[in-house]
């Protein structure tokens, strides 16, 4: 397929090292598109970790642990810095599991992540991560501590993230309504510098097919990730694209050129079946 050969083109340009899958989800017949590159190379998971753990919170309210419109109360102890912004408010505060779930993914908040964290456990996320098939991916610590008894950082895969996003994208993980309601969050991303970053504006976009990418990056010096799920055009595609050893302009240029190219892809698509 063309667009196979354009994604091969993309990462054989990009600087640094990338694990790259996308993958068309819900076709029958004909063709549809697949495409993987070093899906099996492990990446410090950076903020992509925290969509593992939003599943792990939507089963343990499955499994009747709690309700995601519980409250938990903001502590001096739970606050750290990095992204997000509840480090910066004062302790005492109630937010519903589901706004610190919503905090985490669109502004990446630490502070909201290890609330989280604290509240499934470990056991609950590594089991996630198993029913997700993230069987290669290993959850190890917080965001923003680093205890001296834990060494090895998160770590993800592509094939990996893939398999966890195909999963909450078709609505087979736990029930179609928690999946809609997780996807629902991530499309309410505000770091769209990535994947989504060369689309199309909405309010401008015309004669092309309107789109979606609920999605969530992560990154650290030399690593730059975006994961998500293009909906355009009647189709839905996940979009997983991993980087190290690559400077962040390079791989935020390499990360838009491939969601362009997806959607485009999926454009194309259309106006052929019209």
């Amino acid at each position: 397929m063309e667009i196979e050969k354009r994604l091969g083109e993309i990462i054989g340009e990009a600087e640094g090292t990338w694990g790259v899958v996308v993958e068309e989800l819900g076709q029958t017949g004909g063709q549809r598109l697949h495409f993987s590159h070093m899906p099996d190379e492990r990446f410090i998971a950076e903020s992509v970790i925290k969509v593992p753990i939003m599943a792990a919170v939507y089963e343990a309210a499955d499994n009747g642990q709690f309700s995601v419109s519980d409250q938990l109360t903001l502590r001096k102890e739970d606050m750290v810095g990095g992204s997000g912004f509840l480090y910066t408010l004062s302790p005492g505060l109630k937010l519903t599991i589901r706004d610190l779930i919503t905090m985490m993914i669109i502004q990446s908040d630490n502070t909201a992540t290890n609330m989280l964290i604290d509240l499934v456990g470990k056991e609950q996320i590594e089991q996630t991560m198993r029913n997700l098939g993230m069987n290669q991916s290993r959850y190890s610590r917080k965001l923003m501590i680093y205890p001296v008894d834990v060494t090895e950082n998160n770590m993800i895969t592509a094939g990996d993230v893939a398999s966890m996003l195909g999963k909450i994208a078709s609505g087979a993980f736990l029930s179609q309504r928690a999946c809609e309601e997780m996807i629902a969050i991530m499309d309410k991303q505000q770091v769209v510098n990535g994947l989504p970053s060369l689309l199309p504006v909405q309010a401008e976009a015309g004669a092309f097919p309107e789109w979606k990418l609920p999605c969530k990056s992560g990154w650290d010096t030399g690593r730059q990730h975006d994961v998500g799920v293009l909906i355009a055009a009647g189709r839905k595609i996940t979009i997983t694209a991993l980087s190290k050893d690559v400077q962040a302009s390079a791989a935020l240029r390499t990360l838009g050129l491939l969601g362009k190219a997806v959607y485009d892809y999926a454009s194309a698509s259309e106006s052929c079946s019209v």
